[in-house]
């Protein structure tokens, strides 16, 4: 076996290079100039902990297999395990460093990972119960943290909401809404692949419901964070009250004065009890258990955080000076005679009006960017909302005037309700700006047809782009659409490059490692 030789770090951290394009670009110059990672004063740690692989770092698996892909690795990539894997930044963290900072202690709130939900908070909480032995030296207590810059999530700018209209035509069973907010009043800047973090607020009926059931008004002043606010305010967008922590469940337990009550609450705190309880929002279970008699503080104080939600942005600062658009799709659904809503989407399509003023940061993206070269092509597989980044790219491009080759695969359930942005799209193919565009829509035909069906189907061509140097981009769904995809790719390297299956899968990840495959994924 050959032996592994440390790569030092020559590009700095803060250099516009994702994280693979740095790793590539310190070994290039490493051999280049013959510098090693101990001339760099490096210690032997931090570069094998450079070179650290994570295999369980991949949203399509499931928890069992990354836990069990992390079970021989130091705590903190066993805390990583049990993240959602997809680096979304909604926790405002990387699922590493949020593992890291929950680790040593720097931050205490367990409930970040939005897209982990309840499977996450409980399983970090119970890995740290497990491996508290090996604590030792760990920080105990939360670290005082800095002064955030305005604009960050930490103390986001407030930006217009200028318009939320649908995309999709009348007759579609979607809901997809533009949204165009006015950066004019703040100083925030993004680039085509960032992401824009929305502070929303909550359905202000399901806080009037939860309001009615504890017997307030809503004008009552509570203490949060150091501030007398409204409790309907606090309600509204300060905690989370469609996801009701496992404390919460046992705060409510000791609250209720029926024993049969308090103790299925109990159980639905360890993630038993009802099933019918188990994605509960905190108004399903104020009404499921009539006796429990919240105080206001105490409730207030088990509930989580509301987290901001984060969308891919789908515009071009370049085309869009002062403005940033997003491709957001409402949900709603029906459960036990109540309409329930997404948190941010319906903020934004149903709650929020043009003229608004809300609270928004920009999050920067990991690697996840147009060419810098404006001569490579670009191949970009977005159905659905996955169109977002990709609209970005190409005004990007367009904006730049690269000559670089784009080539778009969209998709979604019928092309004469659910083509989105089709008019620019088809103008872009018309003018040039998209070389190729192959459209997948599922319901238009009796067999479902899929943008991984239109890959294979164009095999050859797709080969031939990415053996002549073409990035491939990816935005949608993880654990189906990007991993059927990535199997498609994975099937014609075999099949029109001559691979073996290992062959196919260490090509694909050299594809990585040099910035040509990217991936944004939720």
């Amino acid at each position: 076996m050959n032996a592994i030789t440390s790569v030092p770090s020559i590009i700095p951290e803060t250099a516009p290079f994702s994280t693979e394009q740095r790793a590539w670009l310190n070994g290039f110059f490493a051999a280049y100039l013959g510098v090693t990672a101990e001339a760099m004063g490096q210690s032997d740690a931090a570069a094998a902990e450079a070179d650290e692989d994570f295999p369980w770092h991949d949203a399509a698996l499931a928890m069992p297999e990354r836990l069990e892909l992390a079970k021989e690795r130091k705590p903190e990539r066993q805390l990583m395990a049990a993240m959602a894997q997809l680096d979304c930044g909604q926790c405002g963290y990387l699922c590493q460093t949020y593992a890291e900072a929950v680790w040593s202690g720097a931050e205490a709130d367990m409930g970040r990972c939005v897209p982990g939900g309840k499977e996450t908070q409980r399983k970090l909480k119970e890995l740290l119960a497990a491996l508290e032995p090996q604590r030792t030296g760990a920080a105990t207590a939360p670290v005082a943290k800095t002064a955030a810059p305005v604009g960050s999530r930490d103390r986001p700018a407030l930006a217009t909401l200028v318009d939320a209209h649908p995309l999709n035509r009348p007759g579609s069973g979607k809901d997809v809404r533009h949204v165009v907010f006015d950066l004019s009043t703040t100083d925030l800047t993004y680039e085509a692949g960032d992401s824009l973090g929305v502070f929303a607020r909550k359905n202000p009926q399901l806080v009037q419901a939860v309001l009615d059931r504890v017997g307030a008004t809503g004008e009552e002043m509570v203490a949060f964070d150091g501030d007398a606010l409204p409790l309907r305010q606090v309600l509204l967008s300060k905690v989370d009250i469609a996801r009701p922590s496992d404390e919460c469940m046992e705060f409510l337990a000791t609250r209720a004065f029926d024993g049969e009550e308090a103790l299925k609450l109990q159980a639905l705190a360890r993630g038993e009890g009802p099933p019918e309880l188990a994605e509960a929002d905190l108004l399903d279970l104020l009404m499921a258990f009539p006796s429990v008699t919240p105080s206001l503080p105490g409730l207030l104080k088990s509930l989580d955080r509301l987290q901001p939600r984060l969308y891919s942005i789908a515009s071009s600062s370049k085309a869009h000076p002062r403005e940033v658009h997003l491709t957001v799709s409402a949900v709603r659904w029906d459960s036990d005679g109540r309409t329930r809503t997404g948190i941010g989407s319906c903020y934004l399509a149903d709650f929020a009006k043009p003229g608004d003023v809300i609270p928004i940061f920009v999050q920067k993206s990991h690697g996840f960017s147009p060419p810098a070269d404006d001569s490579a092509a670009a191949i970009m597989v977005g159905p659905g909302t996955g169109i977002a980044p990709f609209r970005a790219f190409l005004e990007e491009r367009e904006a730049r005037g690269a000559k670089g080759r784009n080539w778009l695969f969209f998709g979604d359930q019928k092309r004469t309700n659910d083509f989105l942005y089709e008019d620019q799209i088809m103008d872009w193919q018309r003018r040039g700006v998209l070389h190729r565009l192959d459209l997948a829509f599922s319901r238009d035909q009796a067999d479902k047809i899929y943008v991984q069906h239109r890959m294979q189907e164009a095999a050859a061509e797709l080969w031939q782009w990415l053996e002549e140097g073409a990035h491939f981009y990816v935005c949608g769904d993880a654990k189906r659409m990007a991993k059927d995809v990535e199997d498609t790719l994975l099937k014609i390297a075999v099949e029109q490059g001559g691979k073996s299956d290992v062959e196919a899968k260490a090509w694909l990840d050299g594809l990585g490692k040099a910035g040509r495959y990217q991936r944004d994924v939720y």
